[in-house]
């Protein structure tokens, strides 16, 4: 019998233990590793976040945003997900200038967006290169749950692959040369697709014209 393929590379079985062992806590969080961490840092201070604000880091890994965010904001303002708590707490041991900033018990391990623990003073999210890994219907519960657990919420920043409508059907060619496909990782969106989505979950969406790291496309994200 063939196993069904992980709806995201990051859910294979032993993927996380086996980069751990390895000392590959920054390569599996895709490379560019300072140079990403200042682009989320910038993209959330141009969408308003303040020291004084509380950051929802959704996707967090390695903590390659939460080492320049936690600095930033005020001690105890930043919370994370990810699908491994020890990815981020290996983060926090490894990359944090100072790690007493950041609680241990603010790093929530979630793989299904249900935002166990995470409190509803957050102001700001982020998801950065997360719904890319994902199908489209997982997107959409992403977004609704976002929605539904942090009522004070003022900005989601969060980023897909888009495609144009005459080649959402197939494999896509990103400007960043990465290939995008409609039904498997790395996945992609057309525009509309994007919007209803967004839209679907009680956001507004506006589209930031901006090149990110493999040719992402970011979408702010403001409540209804």
């Amino acid at each position: 019998m063939t196993r069904a393929r992980p709806s995201s590379p990051y859910l294979a079985p032993a993927f996380y233990d086996r980069a751990l062992a390895e000392g590959r806590h920054r390569d599996i969080v895709g490379g560019r590793w300072d140079e990403t961490g200042r682009i989320q840092m910038r993209i959330l201070r141009e969408a308003g976040l303040a020291p004084h604000h509380h950051l929802l880091d959704i996707g967090a890994g390695a903590l390659r945003l939460g080492c320049k965010a936690v600095e930033y904001l005020e001690p105890g303002h930043y919370w994370a997900t990810d699908a491994s708590r020890a990815l981020m707490l290996r983060g926090r041991e490894a990359e944090l200038a100072d790690p007493s900033r950041l609680p241990e018990d603010h790093l929530i391990e979630d793989a299904e967006f249900a935002l166990p623990g995470v409190p509803d003073t957050i102001t700001h999210a982020i998801c950065f290169a997360v719904f890319t890994h994902l199908p489209r219907d997982v997107v959409a519960q992403g977004l609704a749950r976002i929605r539904q657990r942090l009522p004070r919420l003022r900005r989601l920043m969060f980023t897909v692959f888009l495609a144009p409508e005459t080649a959402a059907a197939g494999p896509f060619r990103q400007p960043d040369g990465v290939v995008t496909h409609p039904d498997r990782p790395p996945y992609h969106l057309s525009r509309d697709e994007a919007a209803r989505l967004t839209r679907a979950a009680g956001f507004e969406p506006v589209f930031r014209d901006r090149m990110l790291p493999r040719g992402q496309s970011l979408i702010e994200a403001v409540p209804a």
